[in-house]
């Protein structure tokens, strides 16, 4: 069991990097002009997106695996308020895919300064997912 959580812990700490950079990457295509630069970070969104899938899949399947398979949290109050942090963490996701496709429809609307305040969901994510985790707190 420590292996499966050892494994959880590390591929939920590089899916959060993915998480955290892929913003930024969009803030860079928000204010970018030159279209070889749009390109080249579009091809990198591309790539990171993809890798971040396949971490996300990974770390969430271990989780369910350690929840159910070895029951840690079963019925505990901070394990279902974690569920919830962790579906919202799945929408982010999702919604960085949709915004993803839109720089690449060319019909991005948002300012770099949005994307600078849309990069901060994932900190706040963390924080109480961690918190929850550690703390316990019911």
């Amino acid at each position: 069991m420590l292996w499966i959580k050892t494994l959880h812990i590390v591929l939920i700490t590089s899916w959060f990097g993915g998480l955290f950079y892929l913003p930024r990457i969009f803030v860079n295509l928000a204010d970018e002009t030159d279209a070889a630069a749009q390109a080249r970070l579009l091809r990198m969104a591309d790539k990171l997106y993809r890798f971040m899938t396949i971490l996300a899949l990974l770390a969430l399947g271990l989780g369910l695996w350690l929840w159910l398979g070895y029951g840690i949290g079963s019925g505990a109050g901070w394990m279902q308020a974690k569920l919830v942090v962790v579906v919202l963490l799945i929408g982010y996701h999702h919604a960085c895919g949709s915004l993803l496709k839109k720089f690449h429809r060319q019909e991005n609307r948002r300012s770099h300064v949005w994307f600078r305040w849309f990069n901060e969901v994932p900190v706040l994510l963390l924080l109480v997912g961690v918190a929850l985790v550690v703390l316990k707190p019911f």
